[in-house]
């Protein structure tokens, strides 16, 4: 059987260092020359040839980020490796999944197009915004949950009274199965925006008297939705507000936001790194669950395991 190597992105190598230690092994060398304009050049520092080649980086901005993903793609399918596996635990512009609206572009089909016209030829992912977007890949999409790791959290939380919500009509599914998982009640926060990152209004659908609530989304931006349903949801009766996300992209006002707002805590998964600390804010990792994925496809294994 073909012989293992993870490389790390330069954006993800804090991530791709758990995933190897996970694994087992060390991270294979490389590296990427840079020259004075900026234009980056990476070449594989060991022999690759016949290799499972496992690429870890996400796509978060900048867009070097992505362009780095792509030219080690490139470069590990001319060095003659066996299959190169990109793991990408934040799959950027997945929120452009859909023409909404005219003379727009559909940003993740053209990234999924970019990726598989590299020469990837499989793709490792964590929590798309829209599932959907598994189907703009020609190649094989192992699309992990981080509900392996927040359900294990929650329930060591021991809280009582729990019900879940949606922080809009879009992530009700995503509510639905932790509700499902903690035979738990759930509630939608239906929002209305005036324009992107600016909402106008919000309503909650559900009761959450005397409840504790966990709100649950795939990413957090700006935290202005977090926050404005955390409040909303207070108003409403609830005891208690925590949230769940698994991208932390924080943009913006986001660690204002959060630190301002009446949640107990948000809790995260290290899919992107965090620009700033704060108290309320807890990291989880997924580099196990990615490590025991590629050990899996490695040896030709069934991934459903992994799935909650």
């Amino acid at each position: 059987m073909n012989s293992v190597k993870i490389f790390a992105g330069s954006a993800s190598l804090y991530l791709a260092e758990k995933i190897a230690h996970s694994y087992g092994k060390p991270l294979g060398k490389h590296n990427i020359q840079i020259f004075s304009d900026g234009e980056m050049c990476p070449n594989y520092s060991e022999s690759i040839r016949g290799a499972d080649v496992f690429i870890v980086q996400s796509t978060f901005p900048p867009a070097d980020n992505l362009m780095e993903v792509l030219l080690m793609i490139d470069a590990a399918k001319r060095a003659s490796a066996g299959s190169v596996t990109v793991v990408m635990p934040y799959f950027g512009y997945a929120r452009q999944d859909r023409k909404d609206k005219p003379r727009v572009a559909i940003g993740a089909k053209l990234v999924a197009n970019l990726i598989s016209a590299a020469g990837a030829t499989r793709i490792m992912t964590c929590d798309l915004h829209a599932g959907q977007i598994q189907g703009f890949f020609d190649i094989p999409v192992d699309h992990l949950y981080a509900t392996a790791i927040f359900i294990p959290y929650i329930e060591s939380l021991k809280i009582d009274n729990l019900v879940f919500a949606s922080p809009d009509v879009g992530g009700v599914a995503r509510a639905r199965s932790y509700a499902a998982q903690f035979h738990a009640d759930m509630v939608v926060c239906d929002k209305h925006r005036k324009r992107a990152n600016e909402i106008a209004s919000m309503q909650v659908i559900g009761d959450v008297e005397g409840a504790n609530v966990i709100i649950v989304d795939d990413l957090i931006d700006t935290a202005g939705t977090i926050s404005k349903a955390a409040q909303v949801l207070l108003d409403n009766g609830a005891l208690s507000v925590r949230a769940i996300a698994t991208h932390p992209v924080l943009s913006g006002k986001a660690y204002e936001n959060i630190n301002n707002s009446p949640l107990l805590e948000l809790a995260v998964m290290d899919t992107i790194p965090l620009k700033e600390q704060s108290d309320k804010i807890k990291v989880l990792s997924v580099a196990e669950l990615f490590a025991k994925a590629i050990r899996k496809i490695h040896d030709q294994e069934s991934i459903s395991t992994l799935f909650v």
